[in-house]
């Protein structure tokens, strides 16, 4: 993160004082240009303020809207499950998850890379979905789709 910093010196009552002032540029979670080299996904390449615009929410539920709760819970439940994803199917997810609750159902979509043969592809998803259904005691479906490669959107 890059800032500017200014510094000021106070003198009261025979002390000095040093108050620092903390200019903040708007940089977070951009992707710095390069030589033309780096790859990005279409997540990377779009910025957040897009989000709604150009790219969708990666987490989708109505805990957000005016008068409903568990906002906290879906927030700590969707991160678990990103890092369950990450760990079960390690070095094979080409792009983010997207989770989706409809109801009690709670799904969770995910672009793989075939590195793994199909028969373990299929023993990690019926094992990833019994898992997560017995911890959330709902549903769990899994909706998986393989590529090849990682998806270049475009190189900076």
């Amino acid at each position: 993160m890059s800032f500017n910093l200014l510094q000021q010196h106070l003198i009261c009552n025979g002390g000095l004082i040093v108050v620092f002032g903390v200019f903040f540029q708007n940089r977070a979670a951009r992707i710095r240009v390069g030589k033309g080299d780096k790859p990005l996904t279409y997540e990377q390449a779009h910025p957040p303020h897009q989000i709604g615009h150009r790219k969708g929410w990666l987490s989708q539920h109505t805990s957000n809207l005016k008068g409903e709760g568990g906002a906290a819970e879906r927030t700590t439940e969707d991160v678990f499950i990103r890092r369950f994803m990450f760990g079960t199917f390690h070095g094979c997810l080409a792009n983010e998850i997207v989770i989706k609750r409809r109801g009690n159902l709670i799904i969770v979509c995910a672009l793989m890379i075939q590195k793994l043969p199909p028969q373990k592809f299929y023993f990690l998803i019926g094992y990833s979905e019994s898992l997560l259904s017995h911890f959330y005691k709902c549903p769990v479906k899994l909706e998986i789709q393989t590529v090849q490669d990682r998806p270049v959107y475009k190189y900076i």
